[in-house]
């Protein structure tokens, strides 16, 4: 049974795809609105200039896709995406190289991924998709309690004009140019300061046609970084139509991957090195390079606002921007609109209070954003000139980074495929952290680590700080309170 109501959402984007597909089971009526024109086919809108860059969804977020949008790997196969069941994928850092078969997905464009997701969108009875509306404000009423609709400049008119647009629920899914927390200062709210990790990152990208026979080989070669010595990372990753995207970055701001034509080749063959061997001189560069900047990334904390107005909700990069390069974004935007349609559930089905349930919700969805932003925070630090405004302790930070490098050793150098599965499930977002950041599994690790360098850093870590163990991750580590799957695992031998 549907919620009797109009559901408004702002951003025609992955998180307002999501957005759209889990409230038009609860509401009569969902609008999709956009500052865009939504293109006929797979091609890139204005308003997602990181379009030309690589977007993927992590593994818990390609089962919530496939759950909401059942047979979308197939529907993507079918429209030229790259399939990637069982070709190689190969992983080189600084400890080692894991070279293993794929899982069954399938690898494209942010073009081709949206375009797919919203003709699916688009084909739900109660859902409109409307373009070139840009939002100027957010309507109130009287008291400024409540949220009652949106302003949009009308583009799609010769002569621009003001509209208006009521709706029960409005649902800001801008991205990361959202206007909302001036918005909400303007009518007087006060907006809690945002968590800022300053990363100065930098993309440089382009594109390749891909032989048919490393198409049929390959899903992706992967070459991490080395922060510590000013060395940026290098993907390959095959899309769609024989065409694969390679990929450089850093983060930091000391210096940037070339958008050089002539110059990218060359240094993308030292960034992979021996990760990729001659392969890269079988690709032919079907466009020049791109580059793409952020400087910084924003989590908003609007559910600390005990007076926020009922009738509003926010979702995706408006609420938490990531480090793209992680593949974060999209999966928590499921991950949130899952969020949303459980506790859509509860207040119909009589649990939840409708007084008071944007704010819950609000809750909710912060909690599920904590520990991909806590995750790519600690990555990101590694780098030098990347800082962190905020709460969260830097110990904590630099605790995760030993700890990963201790992961990681035991899976690159020494083949320890439990330690390696355990890891990919915490930063795939199917665990929770806490499932790594326990005294246990702590203690486990260290004495599976044979050269002896993770039981003198916890012995030293614990001197200095004068704690058990248990305690100083209490101190250090946040409470991780979002539902993850259950973790069968075991702890290392």
């Amino acid at each position: 049974m549907k919620t009797k109501g109009k559901a408004l959402i702002l951003g025609g984007g992955i998180a307002g795809l999501f957005a759209a597909t889990v409230l038009s089971k609860h509401y009569e009526e969902v609008i999709i609105t956009d500052r865009d024109e939504f293109p006929a086919g797979p091609e890139t809108r204005a308003g997602t200039p990181q379009a030309y860059h690589p977007h993927r969804f992590l593994e818990r977020g390609k089962m919530i896709v496939e759950r909401w949008f059942p047979g979308i790997t197939e529907e993507l196969v079918q429209h030229g995406a790259h399939p990637r069941a069982h070709k190689s994928v190969k992983m080189t850092n600084r400890f080692g190289t894991l070279e293993m078969p794929d899982e069954p997905n399938a690898g494209c464009s942010r073009s081709l991924l949206e375009w797919t997701l919203r003709s699916r969108v688009a084909k739900l009875p109660n859902v409109t998709l409307l373009p070139k509306l840009t939002a100027q404000q957010l309507l109130f009423d009287a008291d400024k309690n409540t949220v009652t609709g949106v302003v949009f400049r009308d583009r799609s008119v010769e002569e621009p004009a003001l509209l208006h647009m009521n709706a029960d629920i409005v649902v800001d899914a801008s991205g990361r140019g959202s206007k909302l927390s001036d918005w909400l200062q303007n009518l007087g709210y006060a907006t809690p300061e945002a968590e800022r990790l300053h990363i100065s990152l930098g993309y440089s990208t382009r594109h390749y046609k891909v032989p048919e026979d490393i198409q049929a080989a390959w899903s992706t070669i992967v070459n991490e970084g080395d922060p510590s010595r000013g060395i940026g990372t290098a993907v390959f990753n095959p899309i769609e139509n024989q065409i694969a995207e390679v990929v450089l970055y850093r983060a930091g701001g000391d210096s940037y991957p070339t958008t050089n034509h002539q110059l990218y080749d060359q240094e993308a063959q030292n960034l992979f090195g021996a990760a990729i061997g001659d392969l890269f001189q079988q690709l032919e560069p079907v466009s020049n390079p791109r580059g793409y900047r952020i400087e910084e990334c924003l989590r908003q904390h609007f559910e600390q606002m005990e007076d926020w107005p009922s009738g509003l909700l926010v979702l995706g990069d408006a609420f938490c921007s990531f480090d793209p390069i992680f593949g974060q974004g999209m999966t928590v935007a499921a991950i949130q609109a899952d969020t949303l349609d459980q506790c859509l559930q509860s207040m119909q089905n009589g649990v939840l209070l409708e007084e008071g349930f944007e704010r819950f919700a609000l809750l909710k969805i912060q909690s599920a954003i904590e520990p991909a932003w806590w995750l790519s925070a600690a990555a990101d630090l590694r780098w030098p000139g990347v800082t962190y405004e905020g709460h969260l302790p830097a110990q904590g930070f630099s605790f995760a980074q030993r700890l990963f490098d201790i992961c990681q050793e035991l899976a690159y150098d020494h083949n320890d495929m439990a330690v390696f599965e355990q890891y990919m499930m915490v930063t795939g977002l199917f665990a929770s952290p806490q499932d790594l950041f326990n005294a246990e599994y702590i203690t486990a690790l260290v004495n599976a680590d044979l050269s002896g360098k993770g039981k003198a850093w916890l012995h030293q870590v614990l001197q200095e700080t004068n704690l058990p163990l248990e305690e100083l991750l209490a101190r250090i580590i946040p409470v991780f309170n979002n539902e993850f799957l259950p973790l069968s695992m075991g702890l290392p031998e």
